[in-house]
């Protein structure tokens, strides 16, 4: 008899463990989820008072984003101090000094003409490999007819993308400079 009541016993803790874990699978699952308008709540009575949709077909997870900073323009630790020539122009209402301003247009300017030089560079040496349409055929080319053409129409587009970087260029060093034909 005591083995049986051993048994027993344990078949009903057994039991009784199963029923608290039955127990307890409601409270794992997610309540009713409403929509209202871009904002999701699983508060019934908010959702009733705001006249929310009810999402049917499963969990929604919904991970907030970092709050914005409410000192955005004050200056954190974080956050170095910018200094007047690199002031960020973000800001509205603030204006840039006419002479913090002329130096950020010399140095654009001056990016622009180097950048300018480079691209003239490539489409000098672009038009020297294109040579007007008939460069020399090189390696396998002498035989292989296809190869050549497809190398010509290769150095072609190389040239007319050459020939858009200088225009577009002085298109932008124009607009710098005032002139107009610029666009």
């Amino acid at each position: 008899m005591p083995a049986r009541h051993t048994l027993l016993k344990s078949s009903r803790l057994a039991c009784l463990a199963l029923l608290c874990s039955a127990a307890q699978l409601p409270a794992l699952a997610q309540d009713r989820i409403y929509r209202c308008g871009n904002e999701y709540t699983n508060n019934a009575q908010v959702a009733k008072s705001r006249g929310c949709t009810v999402i049917d077909g499963g969990n929604i997870t919904v991970i907030e984003g970092p709050k914005p900073n409410a000192n955005a323009n004050n200056n954190t630790p974080s956050r170095p101090a910018a200094s007047p020539g690199n002031a960020p122009a973000e800001r509205s209402g603030e204006r840039i000094d006419s002479a913090a301003q002329r130096a950020r247009d010399s140095d654009a300017r001056a990016i622009l003409q180097n950048e300018l030089r480079r691209a003239e560079a490539r489409l000098a040496e672009a038009r020297t490999a294109y040579a007007n349409g008939e460069p020399e055929k090189q390696g396998i080319e002498g035989r292989n007819h296809q190869r050549y053409l497809d190398r010509v129409a290769e150095l072609k587009a190389a040239l007319t993308r050459a020939e858009n970087d200088v225009a577009g260029l002085q298109r932008e060093l124009a607009r710098l400079n005032g002139q107009p034909g610029g666009r």
